[in-house]
């Protein structure tokens, strides 16, 4: 079969950027740096909650699939080193992500008071000058 090991490199490259809370995306801003215009490029963006420290539309890598194996083999030591050193592991990830997470809906939550109550107010303000 015609690209095949394309096809279950990617699999692989996808379930792995899975497992460590990206998803795969086209780069927003081109081909930087790649002299071969023919040379697949990619991006790791975070996926939709599994990172909420980083903002949705963050293009967190981008290159080849060979850059990109290199990235998340690295990503993926940098955790596990991390654990090694008692720094951080898989519970105090996911507690201080949930944090983050309640900070983010709460702000969101603010936001949507504030405008919300201009719009209650504005139509106060028009409801008083019809009357008049």
């Amino acid at each position: 079969m015609s690209g095949y090991s394309t096809y279950t490199r990617w699999q692989r490259i996808e379930a792995q950027a899975k497992q460590l809370g990206f998803r795969l995306a086209n780069p927003k801003h081109g081909l930087w740096g790649v002299s071969d215009p023919g040379v697949d490029q990619v991006a790791l963006y975070p996926d939709e909650e599994a990172l909420p420290v980083y903002a949705r539309d963050a293009e967190i890598f981008s290159g080849t699939f060979g850059q990109l194996e290199i990235f998340l083999a690295g990503w993926g030591q940098a955790r596990s080193y991390d654990m090694i050193l008692r720094l951080s592991d898989d519970k105090k990830r996911k507690k201080y992500e949930d944090r983050e997470r309640a900070r983010q809906a709460e702000q969101r939550k603010r936001e949507e008071q504030k405008k919300m109550l201009a719009v209650l107010k504005a139509t106060d303000q028009q409801n008083r000058a019809g009357k008049k």
